[in-house]
C-alpha cells in the first residue's frame, strides 16, 4: 500500500534518486532563481529580450536602492507587519480558546459547532469577494488595515480551531481532571495547564498563519487600495505605470517581500516541525 523507503530499495534506485533529486530541485526553484537574477539586471535587458542571459550590467545596489529609498516599499512592508502580526495573535488566541472548549467540554451541539468551523474552510473565498467588500464599506472599514485584520482573523479561525481542537484532544485528560479536583478554576486550567503544553502547536500554527497572511494578494487588492493600508504583496504592483512595467524593480520588491516569511520559518523551524509531528506516533 505504501511505497518502499528509498533506503530499502536497490543500489541502482538509490543512485538514480540521488542523481535526479538535485535536478528536480533546480527545476522547482527555477522561477525563484529567474526572479532573483532579474532583480539585479538593468531595465534594458527586459526590453531587449535578455530574460535568461547574463546581465548586461549588475544593478544590485541600484535596483534595491530604488526599492527601499525611491518608492513606498518600506511603507508597504510596515503595513504588512501591522496586518500580519495582529492577525496571527488574534487567530491563534481565539482558536486556542475555541479549541479548548470543543476539545475538553462535552455538551450538546459540540460536534455541530465543530463541523461549522470546518465547513468554513471549504467555502471558495472568491465567492465572498462582493459581500465582504460591501460589509467593509457599510462598517467604514474599507481600505483600512483594521478591516483587513478583522477579516483575516475571522477567515483563519476555522482552520486554526480545527488544528487546535485536534491537538488538545491528544493531551492527557488526567492533568485537567487533577486540576479540577484541586479546585482550580477553568480559566486557570486553560492558562497554566493547557497553554504550556500547546507551545509546539502554537509555534507551528503561528508560522503557518504568518505565511498565509503575509503572502495574501487577493484580499489585499479587494479590501485595500493605496499605500496607506495595502500590504507589500499588493504594493509591488505600484512599480507599474500606465504604459510601462518596471519588472526589474518588481523582481527586487518580490525578493524583499519573500524574506520575512522565510526568516520566520527558519527561526521557528525547530518548533514548527515539533508541532506538526507531535502525536504522530505513540
Amino acid at each position: 500500500m505504501f511505497p518502499t523507503p528509498i533506503e530499502k530499495r536497490s543500489r541502482s534506485a538509490q543512485i538514480g534518486y540521488q542523481a535526479l533529486l538535485p535536478v528536480v530541485l533546480i527545476i522547482w526553484l527555477l522561477p525563484l532563481i529567474a526572479v532573483a537574477v532579474f532583480s539585479i539586471k538593468p531595465d534594458a535587458d527586459f526590453t531587449n529580450g535578455n530574460y535568461w542571459g547574463w546581465p548586461s550590467s549588475f544593478e544590485l545596489f541600484n535596483n534595491y536602492g530604488k526599492v527601499f529609498f525611491e518608492s513606498d516599499m518600506p511603507r508597504y512592508l510596515l503595513n504588512s507587519v501591522f496586518i500580519t502580526i495582529p492577525t496571527v495573535i488574534g487567530a491563534v488566541l481565539l482558536s486556542s480558546m475555541t479549541g479548548f472548549a470543543l476539545g475538553v467540554y462535552r455538551f450538546r451541539g459540540n460536534l455541530l459547532i465543530f463541523f461549522m468551523f470546518i465547513a468554513g474552510n471549504f467555502v471558495p473565498f472568491q465567492i465572498l469577494m462582493v459581500p465582504v467588500r460591501d460589509l467593509t464599506l457599510s462598517m467604514n472599514l474599507y481600505d483600512t488595515k483594521t478591516g483587513l485584520v478583522l477579516f483575516h482573523i475571522a477567515f483563519q479561525t476555522g482552520f486554526c480551531t480545527l488544528f487546535m481542537r485536534n491537538f488538545i484532544r491528544q493531551l492527557p485528560f488526567a492533568l485537567i481532571e487533577a486540576a479540577r479536583v484541586e479546585g482550580v478554576a477553568e480559566w486557570r486550567i486553560f492558562v497554566y495547564v493547557v497553554l504550556p503544553l500547546m507551545k509546539p502547536a502554537l509555534a507551528a500554527l503561528s508560522v503557518l498563519i504568518f505565511t498565509f497572511i503575509w503572502n495574501d494578494y487577493f484580499w489585499a487588492i479587494v479590501l485595500t487600495q493605496g499605500p496607506d493600508s495595502q500590504p507589500v504583496t499588493a504594493g509591488i504592483t505600484s512599480f507599474n505605470s500606465q504604459f510601462r512595467a518596471a519588472y526589474h524593480l518588481m523582481s527586487a520588491g518580490s525578493i524583499v517581500a519573500a524574506l520575512p516569511p522565510v526568516a520566520m520559518f527558519f527561526l521557528m523551524q525547530k518548533h514548527f516541525i515539533a508541532g506538526l509531528t507531535l502525536g504522530a506516533v505513540k
